[in-house]
């Protein structure tokens, strides 16, 4: 043998002979003693010694008695034995060292017949025949034929010879990581034992050969005619067990490794594992079992040959492995098949490989070789089984034993194939022709009539679930394939990729987790189907655990499902590329022409299916069945959990019903209002048709039939209108909030529906009065319309409102419209009580009185008068000492107290007519606007902070010559604090901008106090301000805001942006053509304020708001936010801002404008709005990184009674309290990022103690 240099024989004691090439080194006896106690009996093995393998296979070849020609030999072994113990002994060396896998065995097949050739160990029959890696032949030693080996070993001549391939390097410096500089080191040639070719194969004379030729003629004489007809089927039974044992390995070696090793490839790698996976299945493993079985049948040759006396329990124990892969494989063929089908129609590539694998079979062999004709090969092979086995016993002769062992044999075979086509119809989930197989197709027609009719019945309603359990499950799984997946890979896509993922999860919701729970019950009723087929006792324990497991997937799928089909009627209606979609899916082959809303409903109607097939069962089932007890307790599980599932059912309706209306309501041009109905709270509380007269005293058309919305948030009075089979809500007036919808009357007495020419005595001047004050007051001309209608009268307290009366056609309905408003109305207080956006804390409740209405003029105030006057400002400050305090201005001064504490207020200026103040803490220094005229004091001289600072000046300084500021600002510009006043002159606005001299400030608040100066006499003029700029504007103005690099000024035009270093001005809104209507609205309005929202500005006026971008121009398509009051003022507290009613204070959303809070109150009033310190609040939406829970916003508002002072005679009064507005959470804008979930809660900020401890100056406000 080339791989195998051989040596001279030696005895094992004696002296060495000359060797031929490498020589042995002498070892000695211990070093084969296979009982030592060395935990690395290898350590000392050198692999390539061929006298060293020889001892390892001598003690660990696992002897036996063997039979050959009915001859047992004890301690015998097989060929298969000798290269498998070998194997196990080298195949370490091979893969560490040499890179040779562990199943190649060829190796050890040359070494064992090197063994061979040296007579090592002899052929029982001492035959010629070569060794071969089987069972055919039995083997054993020598000194075993003789008795015990152990009183031998000493006189035994081992064989000796260098197994090149296993040889290693002798060079010391030689390494695996560095080989040696040789090219012929071992380690650099690693493929050698990879590439020793095919091993020489005797020539097999029985695979050709007929049975009779290889009997002794003799023998043949002797035997019957049937026992020589019995011995041909068994011996062609062998020879075609081979000829398929060559067929599986065909398709292994001709078309599995070639495919895995195409290059180029015929399909990514990804697919081609998919691919074989799915075409060939578990052949390989089929290949084994008919190998175990090839081998037992030659054990039964070598045994009994020429005359086999027992076959049978060789085929019934091939039965049950086979029991454990040809089911699998059978099962699957029909998808295997259906796949490779596919795949070769699509694939030209895989073609012309599948072509030239053909042609290279027919080079080998006289057939050309198909594959499809060998995938089905397994099942055509398992159906002659059977025959086989027949023919065999119709030839045995009675009272042979083998007789039984056929009979059993061929009836676990034809048990395996009905098991088999239980498989195939399984693995066939409903598709194809055996999917649509029924219990009657697939169950023996003895069997079926051995039934009684119930049982029979029952059998064919258990198949029936299951059947079902597996279109379901197919169906769940079609759910991802065609459409979650399809969606996800679609390109273009059919929908926007920012909104898929929430499009998914609305429609498709949980259904993966369903497929989990139901995928899992399939399997398990698949392995009772398997086990029990054909007679299944019960499948109530499986289904009993499945209700408990899936029943939290279904509490959170069924009720899902009405949003799921909005979704999709929703997204069809307003993308065609997704109706294209869907209408391709329904054309789907698996999609059953079904469309999606189908497969989406298809878990809610399975629930109920399981109710009636388990009733069936059990109807059918004896009395005495554990099953009778079992069910009732599935079926409570179901029923319980479809009563479960309503309450969510019917609040996705109502949220559907909400959507619904959401996007029919058509609002007039330029009049729609965002009611919030997409929120996930918001709920319709009713709905119903009213009935509203004309509004003028004509009734050409008759009464007006309204559809009136309840929502709990808006009460809305719509006209339908049917269009395209979809019903179409005009809204007829504004929505009315119900924070301001009062019930003004519902119990008036009905009147009569008019149809008169003239209706005397309504008016219709009035358009907040819906049919006039007292529509029961004026009887009809004519009795013509009898039927009674009922008054509705409601209030709204908004600036479009008044008085609606509606009517509703009878007394029951008015009863449950009264009673769905108070409900409404109530939990909507309820509601905003628990989610307000600021509370009101209180600054001063008993401080600042006005006389009352009823009361008579009364003088200013003085210590016998405490009428303060109105409150018309106030400013936060904190000492230097860390007091928090507040300063409030009002008609007859400016009062400053610790915040919180009314008691604590005290009178520091006696001015009148104060309307602003504002206080510059970096410079010490509090500014007051009194009777037009602006004066600036040290807030030491009004609030010592230390005994030396009491001596502070107390003179002001006066900012401007006359009496003729109308408003100042305050605030930062290019580094620099500055204070703009406006005053008029004509019909011009001229502004004054000063800075503040600290050098000078400072001088004047050292000076020590004179004898004139403690009189109020002012000394010689020192100024705190020098001038910066001075410009005018020509136009009315009302207000001036400080931006990031310029000023707003608010006026008549608008809101003109100037730069302070060139004067430059733009007046937005524009006015430009296609803004007509925008400006023309904006003349009528007064502007208010100017807040930056991200990369635009929403500019308030009174009546409403509007975004623009940073041209002026609008830049959201919805149009103005109307104000449900008329603003006085407005204020910003990122982000949301707060408009100033005299009835209410509106809070809305900065980014969105929704309505967010509604605080009634009387007489109210903005007294600060976060400006008129040093570093005023951003006004744009830059602040909201800070979140501050501080309070920013300062107002005030009559109590709602007045109180009596003093004795009998004195003065009735009126308070003001004065509150500030406190958040009552982190204020973060709606979808901002990091922005808290509902489940979050922050503790509320406690208010300050009424003596405020000594803290550090608050530096939130610089």
């Amino acid at each position: 043998m080339d791989s195998l240099a051989r040596a001279r024989p030696s005895v094992y004691s004696g002296t060495p002979g000359p060797p031929l090439g490498d020589q042995e080194e002498e070892d000695d006896d211990d070093y084969f003693d296979s009982e030592s106690d060395d935990p690395d009996p290898d350590r000392f093995v050198n692999f390539s010694l061929l006298s060293h393998l020889a001892v390892r296979l001598r003690d660990k070849v696992p002897r036996g008695t063997h039979v050959k020609s009915s001859i047992p030999y004890p301690r015998a072994f097989t060929g298969k034995d000798i290269v498998s113990t070998i194997q196990n002994q080298i195949q370490r060396e091979l893969l560490i060292n040499h890179g040779v896998s562990t199943t190649d065995r060829r190796a050890a097949l040359q070494v064992a017949r090197s063994l061979q050739q040296q007579l090592f160990f002899y052929e029982v029959e001492w035959g010629q025949k070569l060794l071969q890696d089987g069972v055919e032949d039995v083997y054993m030693f020598l000194d075993d034929l003789e008795g015990n080996s152990e009183a031998h070993r000493e006189r035994e001549e081992l064989p000796t010879a260098v197994i090149t391939s296993l040889t290693r390097c002798y060079a010391s410096s030689c390494s695996e990581d560095d080989p040696c500089y040789s090219f012929a080191c071992p380690r650099r040639v690693t493929g050698r034992i990879v590439d020793l070719g095919p091993v020489a194969e005797p020539e097999v004379h029985h695979q050709t050969e007929d049975w009779l030729s290889t009997v002794d003629p003799g023998i043949l004489h002797t035997l019957p005619e049937s026992e020589v007809h019995r011995q041909t089927i068994i011996y062609k039974t062998i020879t075609q067990e081979e000829q398929y044992v060559q067929d599986l390995d065909t398709v292994e070696a001709l078309f599995i490794r070639p495919l895995l090793k195409a290059s180029p490839p015929v399909m990514p790698a990804n697919k081609l594992d998919e691919f074989v996976e799915d075409v060939f299945g578990n052949i390989l493993d089929l290949r084994e079992c008919n190998r175990r079985l090839v081998e037992a049948m030659y054990v039964r040759q070598r045994e009994q040959a020429p005359i086999i006396q027992r076959i049978g329990d060789v085929f019934l124990e091939a039965a049950r492995e086979f029991r454990f892969a040809y089911p699998t494989y059978v099962g699957h063929l029909p998808l295997a098949e259906k796949r490779f089908k596919d795949e070769i129609e699509s694939n030209a590539d895989l073609r012309l490989f599948l072509e030239e694998c053909s042609r290279q079979s027919k080079q080998q062999e006289a057939r050309r070789l198909d594959l499809k004709h060998f995938l089905s090969r397994p099942s055509e092979h398992l159906q002659k089984y059977p025959i086989a086995l027949e023919a065999i016993m119709k030839e045995t002769t009675e009272g042979n034993p083998d007789a039984y062992y056929l009979a059993e044999a061929i009836e676990a075979i034809r048990s395996l194939q009905n098991v088999a086509q239980l498989r195939t119809f399984q693995t066939a989930m409903g598709k194809g022709p055996t999917g649509k197989w029924e219990w009657h197709d697939i169950v023996a027609k003895d069997v079926r009539e051995s039934l009684s009719k119930a049982e029979a019945k029952r059998q064919s309603i258990i198949f029936e679930l299951i059947k079902g359990e597996m279109a379901y499950v197919r169906d769940l799984e079609n759910i991802d394939l065609i459409y979650v997946q399809a969606l996800r890979e679609s390109d273009p896509p059919v929908i926007g990729r920012e909104r898929l993922n929430g499009f998914i999860t609305d429609v498709f919701h949980n259904f993966a987790e369903l497929h989990s729970h139901h995928r899992k019950l399939l399997d398990q009723l698949h392995e009772i189907q398997r086990d029990e087929h054909p007679l299944i006792k019960s499948i109530t324990a499986p289904m009993f655990d499945a209700a408990l497991n899936f029943r939290d997937a279904y509490m959170e799928y069924i009720p899902n499902y009405p949003i799921a089909a909005y979704r999709i009627d929703d997204e069809m209606a307003n993308n065609i590329d997704f109706k294209t979609f869907v209408d391709q899916c329904i054309r789907h082959p698996d999609a059953h022409r079904l469309d999606m809303k189908s497969f989406i409903n298809r878990p809610i109607p399975r629930l109920l299916r399981y109710e009636l097939l388990l009733k069936g069962i059990m109807d059918e089932t004896p009395a005495t069945h554990e099953d009778r007890e079992a069910i009732p307790q599935v079926l409570e599980i179901i029923k319980a959990l479809g009563k479960e599932t309503e309450p969510g059912v019917q609040s996705a309706k109502q949220k559907v019903q909400l959507w619904c209306y959401n996007s029919n309501l058509q609002f007039k041009p330029n009049e729609s209002v965002d009611m919030d109905l997409l929120n996930e709270n918001r709920s319709l509380i009713h709905a119903g048709k009213l009935l509203r007269q004309p509004d003028t005293g004509f009734e050409w058309n008759g009464w007006t039939e309204l559809f009136v919305l309840l929502f709990d948030n808006y009460l809305v009075m719509t006209k339908t209108k049917e269009k395209d089979g979809v019903t179409k809500y005009n809204v007829n007036r504004r929505p009315i909030p119900l924070d301001l919808l009062t019930l003004a009357n519902l119990t008036d007495p009905p009147t009569q529906r008019s149809t008169s020419i003239l209706r005397l005595g309504l008016g219709g001047g009035n358009r907040h009065v819906e049919g006039g004050p007292s529509p029961g007051g004026g009887a009809p001309d004519t009795a013509n319309d009898s039927r009674l209608v009922y008054p509705c009268t409601i209030h709204y307290n908004g600036r479009l409102g008044g008085l609606h009366t509606l009517f509703t056609e009878s007394q029951q309905a008015r009863a449950e419209w009264k009673q769905k408003l108070d409900e409404a109305i109530g939990l909507r207080k309820v509601v905003q009580e628990s989610n307000k956006v600021f509370e009101l804390e209180p600054l001063s409740t008993d401080t600042f009185l006005v006389p009352s209405i009823s009361s008579a003029a009364v003088p200013s105030w003085n210590h016998e008068n405490s009428l303060t006057g109105k409150v018309t400002c106030s400013v936060p400050f904190t000492t230097a000492d860390g007091r928090a305090l507040v300063a409030i201005g009002c008609a007859e001064g400016v009062w400053i107290g610790f915040r919180h504490d009314s008691r604590s207020m005290r009178r520091v200026l006696h001015l009148k007519m104060v309307t602003q103040c504002a206080m510059l803490e970096d410079f010490g220094m509090f500014l007051v606007l009194a009777d037009k005229a602006l004066f600036a004091y040290h807030i030491e001289a009004l609030v010592p902070s230390s005994p030396q600072s009491a001596h502070t000046s107390q003179t002001p300084q006066r900012v401007n010559g006359t009496r003729d500021v109308h408003f100042f600002s305050v605030g930062n510009q290019g580094g620099r604090t500055l204070v703009i006043y406006m005053k008029k002159k004509g019909l011009d606005s001229v502004f004054r901008v000063l800075e503040p001299v600290v050098e000078k400030i400072n001088e004047r608040s050292k000076a020590p106090a004179s004898f004139t100066s403690r009189f109020g006499i002012r000394p010689a003029r020192s100024e705190w301000f020098r001038l910066y700029r001075e410009f005018f504007l020509p136009s009315e103005s009302f207000d001036l805001v400080f931006l990031k690099a310029k000023i707003a000024i608010l006026c008549t035009k608008g809101f003109e942006i100037m730069d302070l270093t060139d004067f430059k001005s733009v007046t937005i809104p524009l006015r430009d053509d296609g803004y007509e209507r925008l400006a023309k609205r904006g003349e009528s309005c007064r502007p208010l304020g100017m807040f930056r929202v991200d990369n635009e500005f929403l500019l308030c006026y009174d009546e409403f708001g509007i975004y623009v971008n940073k041209h002026g121009a609008p830049s959201r398509n919805t149009g103005t936010i109307e104000w449900e009051g008329t603003a006085e003022r407005v204020a910003i507290h990122w982000p949301y801002i707060l408009l100033f009613d005299s009835r209410f204070i509106e809070v809305r959303h900065m980014s969105t404008g929704l309505l967010a809070q509604i605080v009634p109150g009387n007489e109210i009033r903005c007294i600060w709005d976060g400006r008129g310190t040093c570093a005023p609040p951003s006004i744009g939406s830059e602040s909201f990184q800070q979140m501050n829970l501080d309070p920013r916003i300062h107002c005030v508002m009559a109590a709602p009674e007045p109180v009596q002072h003093g004795a009998v005679g004195r003065a009735r009064s009126v308070a003001q309290h004065v509150f500030e507005l406190t958040p009552t959470m982190p204020l973060y804008p709606p979808g901002a990022p990091g922005s808290p979930n509902n489940s979050t809660y922050f503790q509320q900020q406690p208010v300050s103690p009424p003596q405020s401890p000594n803290l550090l100056p608050m530096t939130s406000w610089r």
